[in-house]
């Protein structure tokens, strides 16, 4: 489909596969490139499954531009939220195989997933926004609050706790792990069984959880970019 994202399509199922060769850092270009994956999937009527390079789920936003000044920071932190937000609005199901490593905005796409399936491995999976000096924005937060269990909450916002795979399933960044050569097809099977659902009434229970989260895309991109302006 592009440079950064390969989409495939089989038995109603759309595998979206993202991979820089790198870390899969989420830059301007493959933000575009998922969201233009998922819309391709919306046209197909295929329920999804989000993947990433093996070893490297994504290591979140590229640094270098969320840091760098102007307005090219503020922009990454928009689109990126807004993805999260695509992806948790989304008309159909979405699993995410995490393959790896999946901190910062990494961890926020894998929680916006509908079930997340993770490979068993040396895998860190987490937000480590204020162990490396940032204030957790409010979307952030809110996409936390809808996945992550009430003991873990605090343990992974206020203290960045990173966690191996079979801890992100106690905590709720994932649903399970498995063996990493087992991940592709546990992925497709449980996209398979969210595909008998009733679509309509998931779409419309999906949205209903999402009110908060449009004031806060505004609220954190209108503070993000004060901050850049002092």
């Amino acid at each position: 489909m592009g440079a950064l994202v390969d989409y495939q399509l089989a038995d109603g199922i759309a595998t979206i596969t993202m991979d820089d060769g790198k870390v899969n850092a989420l830059s301007p270009p493959m933000l575009a490139e998922v969201s233009g994956a998922l819309d391709r999937a919306e046209a197909d009527g295929a329920v999804v499954v989000l993947s990433g390079r093996p070893g490297r789920f994504s290591a979140g936003f590229d640094l270098a531009i969320l840091t760098g000044g102007g307005s090219g920071g503020p922009d990454l932190l928009r689109a990126g939220f807004e993805l999260a937000q695509k992806m948790l609005s989304f008309p159909m199901p979405i699993v995410v195989a995490c393959t790896g490593h999946a901190l910062a905005m990494g961890s926020f796409l894998l929680l916006s997933g509908d079930y997340r399936v993770g490979a068993e491995g040396a895998f860190k999976i987490g937000a480590n926004e204020v162990a490396i000096g940032m204030v957790m924005p409010d979307t952030a937060i809110e996409i936390c609050r809808l996945r992550l269990s009430a003991p873990h909450f605090g343990r992974a916002i206020n203290n960045a706790e990173i966690y191996t795979p079979q801890g992100a399933v106690e905590a709720g960044f994932l649903d399970r792990v498995v063996l990493e050569s087992d991940l592709a097809e546990v992925a497709r099977q449980s996209a398979l069984g969210l595909a008998s659902l009733n679509l309509k009434a998931h779409a419309a229970t999906s949205r209903q959880t999402l009110r908060a989260m449009e004031l806060t895309i505004e609220s954190d991109d209108a503070e993000f970019r004060s901050v850049l302006a002092r």
